[in-house]
Order: C-alpha cells, then sequence, then structure tokens
C-alpha cells in the first residue's frame, strides 16, 4: 500500500490480495479489488480492508453500498467485523456526497492518485 498512514488500515498489513466473495442468498458473487489482511493494534490476525479501484469513473456512494454488502456477507462467515475498513481508489475522484460520509467515518476511505502516491 505504499506510502499510506499507518491509520489507514486500521492495523499493521502484512498481506494484500484481491478476491471472491460468494453471495448465496443473490446466487451470485462479488469481485474485491483489494483485500488487506493483517494484525489489528491487539495483535489478532485480520482483515483490516477491503477495496474497489475505479481508474476512469467518479466514485459514488453506490460503489460504498457495494462495499458495505461484501463486508456484511464477510461478517456473517466470520472473515470481517464493522471495523473492516472500505477503501475507494479512484483515478477521476468521489461525489461529494460520498466525501460527505468519509468525512467523520475512519472505516471509509477514499484513495485519489494524490494520496496513493504521495501519501496522506
Amino acid at each position: 500500500m505504499g506510502p499510506l498512514a499507518r491509520g489507514t488500515h486500521g492495523g499493521h498489513a502484512t498481506r494484500v490480495a484481491s478476491g471472491t466473495v460468494n453471495d448465496p442468498a443473490a446466487r451470485t458473487s462479488h469481485e474485491v479489488d483489494v483485500a488487506v489482511h493483517g494484525e489489528t493494534h491487539d495483535g489478532r490476525q485480520a482483515l483490516l480492508a477491503i477495496g474497489e479501484a475505479k481508474w476512469g469513473d467518479v466514485m459514488g456512494v453506490g460503489h460504498l453500498e457495494r462495499l458495505r454488502h461484501i463486508r456484511s456477507l464477510l461478517t456473517r462467515s466470520g472473515a470481517a467485523t464493522e471495523a473492516t475498513r472500505l477503501y475507494c481508489f479512484s483515478g477521476t475522484g468521489f461525489t461529494d456526497e460520498l466525501h460527505h460520509l468519509a468525512k467523520d467515518d475512519p472505516t471509509i476511505q477514499l484513495i485519489d492518485l494524490l494520496r496513493l502516491y504521495h501519501g496522506e
């Protein structure tokens, strides 16, 4: 994750991958672009974050809701918790509504190109 600040992940990242999450009720699966595995501040192994990356799309609340749904599926299976962070990576930016939601919620992290390449 390069220069992102330590507090971004909510713990110490040990592995970053992508993956697929099954959604049995909807009889489908969801692609996860970024899954950050690591240790929480108290030393427990955890899924620290999941994220979606869009190069040419402005990300909005719909992207966030998709990540929330995936997190809820992972929480039900015991693989995540409500503390698992939601990352929105965008090369184009974010809607004002998404900025507003992320402003006071540390579980929502908006990562544009400046933040990705140069840090906080």
